[in-house]
């Protein structure tokens, strides 16, 4: 998915993020589980964009349209981190993990400067 094209709003993240953890949805369930939620013409306004987009298709049931993700979540967060990655950091992994460090770093967990260290090694190791 190309991300400087398809690129998503706020609320299109917003009405993705649901679709994510429902797996799928109406225009009313959705607008029932953002916060602050537009209206419902705009929710349905929305699926339409993200349909048009391809990050979203449906289905028939009856007379609802049902909302389902076109992208597992797991693609969705990597096209998402590759687009901060490449318009605040130029690109750079180690940019962005510095700034968490800097900014974050005594927030991380012992668990999770581990999991990094790991994961660093093993790039070091190509990867294997």
């Amino acid at each position: 998915m190309d991300t400087k094209s398809n690129g998503v709003s706020r609320r299109e993240r917003q009405i993705l993020d649901v679709l994510f953890r429902r797996k799928e949805a109406t225009a009313m369930e959705i607008q029932a589980d953002i916060p602050d939620a537009p209206s419902y013409s705009a929710v349905r306004a929305l699926l339409r964009i993200l349909e048009e987009k391809g990050h979203v298709r449906h289905r028939e049931e009856g007379p609802r349209y049902v909302y389902l993700p076109v992208v597992e979540a797991e693609a969705a967060r990597r096209s998402a981190l590759r687009h901060v990655l490449d318009t605040f950091f130029d690109g750079s992994a180690a940019g962005a993990m510095a700034a968490l460090l800097g900014e974050d770093g005594g927030k991380l967990t012992k668990e999770e400067l581990a999991r990094m260290e790991a994961l660093i090694a093993k790039a070091r190791k190509g990867g294997k």
